[in-house]
């Protein structure tokens, strides 16, 4: 009676540590996307005789493993202010607009896709007043993108 104990002891033992050993082990990782800025292009555009409005255009990859989805990319002028001064850049503090992003419906592993938008900032001039030169600290980033399953 006394070697049955201790072999179902030993036993009892034995799968709790293989069940802890289960349980310790590294799931597999679901594979995500990774989308990088590779090409990046600001342009001024004159909209009429007093206004202009900064634009972005260029490329995004696809460097992740995975295929994927509604890519939206968009633009930040970091370095313009939130007042309307003439003769310099200012931004919009508003949610971006379908002008001010681009979608790019599907974008598989390694490729690449172009982008454009508008509105990154703007700016007007009364009669007299020079437009400041391009603004600094601009940047154009992924905001979103879902992952093809």
């Amino acid at each position: 009676m006394n070697n049955y104990i201790r072999l179902t002891t030993i036993i009892v033992c034995l799968l709790i540590f293989a069940l802890g050993l289960i349980a310790c082990e590294k799931k597999k990782e679901a594979k995500q996307g990774k989308i990088i800025v590779t090409e990046k292009e600001f342009a001024v555009q004159q909209d009429s005789e007093y206004t202009w409005s900064l634009n972005a255009t260029g490329k995004i990859k696809n460097v992740g493993e995975v295929d994927v989805k509604k890519v939206v990319v968009t633009g930040y002028c970091r370095s313009c202010s939130e007042r309307m001064i003439s003769g310099e850049w200012y931004i919009t503090n508003v949610e971006k607009i379908a002008e001010q992003k681009d979608i790019i419906s599907y974008l598989a592993a390694g490729d690449e896709s172009e982008f454009r938008f508008k509105g990154i900032a703007y700016a007007y001039i009364q009669p007299g007043i020079e437009l400041k030169k391009m603004p600094d600290n601009l940047e154009v980033i992924i905001e979103s993108f879902e992952v093809v399953e």
